[in-house]
């Protein structure tokens, strides 16, 4: 586990390699559709520094902020991918998300000595407890279907329970 603080020098954002266990301290950005873009505008406009924003060695967590918590949202939705390069560039070393990028914007990530991250690592860790699956009803629902799962370890928390919450 590699233990970093925040913000991030070039050459820590360069010895870091895919597979790497991070454990990341300090100050981390979020943003998702909404704002990523608008986060852009203000790059391209020159008036980031107005807004009081460094992003220069900084971290950005595509997510909401919520009273339920915070989860990563998909990174590889439009408005939030496309903003990934303009966000390299203006100096931030890691986005933390979930979901495959395109070639294109891991091009933008290796030449601007930025690196994507996903936070936390649940959805790979369910799949790999997840032995077979299938639809059982409303296949026209795609994603959303009714599935059935066969599962191996499948890892839970109770959070709630005889009128106890951990929350």
């Amino acid at each position: 586990m590699k233990s970093i603080s925040i913000p991030i020098s070039e050459e820590i954002a360069k010895n870091l390699l895919p597979g790497d266990r991070v454990e990341l301290s300090g100050v981390i950005y979020t943003g998702r559709d909404a704002a990523l873009p608008k986060l852009v505008d203000l790059i391209k406009s020159g008036r980031l520094g107005e807004e009081g924003i460094d992003l220069q060695g900084s971290v950005i967590f595509h997510t909401a902020v919520s009273p339920a918590g915070v989860g990563p949202t998909s990174s590889n939705k439009h408005d939030i991918q496309s903003t990934i390069p303009a966000l390299s560039k203006a100096g931030v070393k890691i986005h933390l998300g979930k979901g495959r990028l395109s070639p294109e914007t891991i091009a933008a990530l290796k030449e601007n000595n930025s690196v994507f991250a996903v936070i936390p690592p649940v959805t790979a860790l369910l799949e790999s407890k997840i032995s077979e699956r299938r639809v059982v009803a409303f296949p026209e629902e795609g994603m959303e279907a009714f599935h059935q799962l066969h599962v191996h370890g499948f890892p839970c928390i109770i959070a709630v329970a005889h009128g106890k919450t951990i929350y």
